[in-house]
């Protein structure tokens, strides 16, 4: 591979060229579970995916058990199931105690910085192509109602409480309920004078 999660991508194009080929040996060298540590890659994430996931199952325990003995979203637990969130030390301790089968070295990839992503591909699958549909739809209003009721702004995806439910219709069926809050964040105006960082000019 070629890419900035490589150590030969790292090698040749940020280290001196005498230093590139004692890189490369240490890499060579290193045992699978160190390269994933230092790399990272699309590969070792689905590789932990997949055991999370699987330990989940043998578990017994629904994304909603999980969320509700650990205290948090069930947006938030399923995530953590992904790799697309940090898993905190002290929900450490309780994941580990609900989902036995979670290894300690994968609880301790979990409690590391993740490489939030996603496959694009994701969007043929049907429930996540009407999600993001219902949003695409929905976008002009969405932004209308939030400029009209915050201000100039956006709701921001990180300081954000994900929660998915169900309702029951008065025709009793059943409804997916998905709530999304989040902090609104208001565009500022850049007053020259609190710009820390001014840029040099010649």
């Amino acid at each position: 591979r070629n890419g900035p999660g490589d150590l030969t991508w790292l090698s040749s194009t940020h280290l001196p060229r005498k230093s590139a080929p004692c890189l490369l040996v240490m890499a060579a060298a290193a045992p699978p579970a160190k390269r994933s540590r230092l790399c990272g890659g699309p590969d070792e994430k689905a590789a932990l995916v997949g055991r999370l996931l699987a330990a989940k199952e043998a578990s017994g325990k629904t994304f909603d058990e999980i969320a509700k003995a650990l205290d948090l979203t069930n947006g938030f637990a399923t995530n953590l199931f992904f790799n697309q969130a940090q898993l905190k030390p002290a929900t450490a301790t309780k994941l580990k105690a609900i989902v036995p089968g979670i290894s300690s070295e994968d609880l301790e990839a979990m409690q590391r910085c993740p490489m939030r992503s996603y496959d694009p591909a994701i969007l043929q699958e049907p429930n996540v192509y009407r999600t993001h549909e219902a949003v695409m739809h929905y976008g002009e209003a969405i932004k209308a109602l939030v400029n009209e009721q915050c201000g100039d702004g956006i709701m921001s995806a990180i300081d954000f409480f994900l929660d998915v439910g169900t309702t029951t219709g008065k025709k009793g069926e059943k409804r997916v309920v998905i709530t999304m809050n989040g902090k609104f964040l208001p565009h500022v105006e850049q007053v020259a004078s609190e710009n820390t960082a001014p840029g040099p000019r010649d």
